[in-house]
Parts: C-alpha cells; sequence; structure tokens
C-alpha cells in the first residue's frame, strides 16, 4: 500500500492479510478503491466477503472503464471495478485492477489479456453485471457460466463503451432494418 494509506478501516486488514502481495489504495471524493493486480483480485474479493472484520457481503456493481488518453498515468488501458458494500460495518470500499489488451482494441475477436477471474461463485448477483462488461467493453470473465452478450445482438461487430469505438457508430443506425407497428 502507499505510504498515505487512505483512512478506511478494511485496508489495515487486507494489508495483514496479503503483506506479500502488490496493492495500492487511493481516495477521490470520499470513496476508497483498492488497487490490485489482475491475478490476485479473486482471491483478496473472497477475503473481503468472508473475513468477520470486512463482511461484503453485498456486491453493489461489477463495471468497467476505458482509460485510453486519459491525462494521468494508469498501470493498463481497462479496468475492472467491483464496488462492495458492508451492512455490518456500514463501509463502501471500491476493489480495482487494471489490464492492458494485447490485440488492437477495433476489432471484436477476444483477447486473452483483457481477462479476468469471474466472481459469480462469491455474489450471485455478479453474472449480469460480468456480461455487461463484457458486453460493452470486450472484458471476459474466466469461468463464468453464461459469458454472452446481454444489451447488443450476439453477432454484434464491436464493443461500444470502448473510447476508441466511433461516436456515431460503424453504420449500425443506418443499416438496421426499421420495423413499423403494421409489420409487426
Amino acid at each position: 500500500m502507499t505510504n498515505a494509506m487512505p483512512d478506511h478501516p478494511t485496508l489495515p486488514r487486507v494489508k495483514e492479510a496479503f503483506a506479500d502481495r502488490r496493492l495500492q489504495a487511493t481516495e477521490f471524493r470520499g470513496q476508497v478503491a483498492l488497487v490490485l493486480d489482475p491475478e490476485d483480485a479473486h482471491e483478496i474479493l473472497r477475503f473481503l466477503r468472508d473475513d468477520p472484520g470486512c463482511d461484503y457481503k453485498l456486491l453493489v456493481d461489477v463495471t468497467g472503464a476505458d482509460y485510453l488518453d486519459y491525462p494521468a498515468s494508469t498501470p493498463g488501458r481497462f479496468a475492472v471495478v467491483w464496488v462492495l458494500r458492508s451492512l455490518t460495518h456500514n463501509t463502501m470500499l471500491l476493489v480495482k485492477t487494471f489490464i492492458d489488451p494485447s490485440l488492437d482494441t477495433a476489432g471484436i475477436e477476444a483477447d486473452p489479456a483483457l481477462e479476468v477471474d469471474s466472481v459469480c461463485d462469491l455474489w450471485e448477483g455478479a453474472e449480469w453485471r460480468e456480461r455487461e462488461v463484457y458486453d460493452m467493453f470486450g472484458i471476459r470473465f474466466r469461468n463464468h457460466p453464461d459469458l454472452r452478450r446481454i444489451l447488443l445482438w450476439r453477432d454484434y461487430p464491436a464493443f461500444p463503451l470502448r473510447k476508441d469505438y466511433p461516436l456515431r457508430g460503424r453504420g449500425e443506425r443506418e443499416n438496421y432494418a426499421i420495423v413499423d407497428r403494421d409489420d409487426a
């Protein structure tokens, strides 16, 4: 963890339990984020859920972020963020991991570098949230029980929340067959 560790009751417990891991903590506008390596994410998230001193039983959200052309330096282009809540301790924690693509991100092919472990075995509610991150960013979740598109059709040719995706799309609106009330 960094020397200027944010004041959060969970951070010392994680630092003690995972002293051999590379961890960072940041705070922005009162929200504390624990930044960790992708290969450590599942194990540390399990600890945060199961440890009585942490007790993060509620997975609020799983989301992604694209840091392409971000003004500050980041450890990777894409981030997966888990938002956790402990109702027992009335605390909230963001857990973030960064990953870098190994292929051109303009395409649809599966990039083996854009993959993290699924947390569906820890929180059942993660299933749809992970599918949404996959659908919008192309980040795959290892061991997900049903990883397929959830918002777009199966053969959609891109991942629209990537920052290199054109704002006006790639012709989807112009080539989309319009169905009016009489045809339905």
